[in-house]
This record gives structure tokens, sequence and C-alpha cells, in this order.
């Protein structure tokens, strides 16, 4: 009974396929993911009503700044062919950012105008990161 019978096997093509799909699922969410960053990194930096927004939650001028080049950097790592662990600390930082986007905005008594844009992008967060984790390969068992 230890050995299993061809029937009970998975099918190569259909694991292929599925791991496939997983890798183009785990790419898209990732880059929508990574272009929201990256367009939250532009607004910090560039566009006047964000500033004003950053004074309304009472965050000094110089962390606006500091969080845009942040995330920008963790976009590279998500998105560059660097060691598992940058990954897993870039998704650390935009998982911190965004918690802590969404207390900020909590804590002004802001609306779902205000804070929904951070629930979004946390969304995205969470499908980057739990499909990155069902596409990593399994580790040998001994």
């Amino acid at each position: 009974m230890g050995i299993m019978s061809n029937a009970l096997a998975p099918s190569p093509a259909l694991s292929v396929a599925r791991s496939r799909g997983m890798v183009i699922g785990f790419w898209a969410v990732t880059a929508l993911f990574c272009l929201q960053m990256s367009f939250t990194a532009y607004a910090q930096l560039r566009l006047p009503q964000v500033a004003d927004a950053f004074t309304h939650l009472g965050f000094p001028a110089y962390f606006r700044v500091e969080l845009s080049w942040a995330k920008l950097a963790g976009v590279v790592m998500l998105l560059a062919p660097v060691p598992a662990r940058l990954k897993e600390w870039a998704y650390a930082g935009f998982a911190i950012n965004l918690a802590s986007a969404l207390i900020a905005h909590f804590s002004v008594g802001d609306g779902p105008e205000n804070w929904s844009y951070a629930a979004g992008s946390g969304v995205l967060w969470g499908l980057s990161t739990s499909s990155g984790v069902a596409c990593r390969p399994c580790p040998a068992r001994v």
C-alpha cells in the first residue's frame, strides 16, 4: 500500500498548468500592487494635495519624503531578482506602512473616502504576499 497507483497520482500536465496559473496570478497582483505603491510615492513627492493630507494627519514634511523613497525601494525589492529575505522585508515594510496609514486616518476621524485607498492597497498586499508563498517551491523533505 506504500506505492501510489497511477490512478491516484496527479497528472503532470495539471500540476504544470496550475503552477503556471499561480505564477501568472502572483505577478499580475504584484504588478498592480507595485504600480499602486509607485503612484503613491510619486503623489507624496509631487502633489500638493497629498502633502496637505500628510499635514492633516499630523506628519512632518520630511516623513512624507522619507516614506516615498522607502516605498520606491520596496517596489524595487519586490520586482528585482533579489534574495527572498529582502522581499520579505519589503513586504513587512509595506504591511507596517499600510496599517499605519489606516491607524492615522482613523485617529483623526477620516471617513472611507480618505482611508479606502490604504485598505484597497492592503488587500492587494495580502493577495501578493499569499500568492507569492503559494508559488515558492516546497523545501525538500528528509
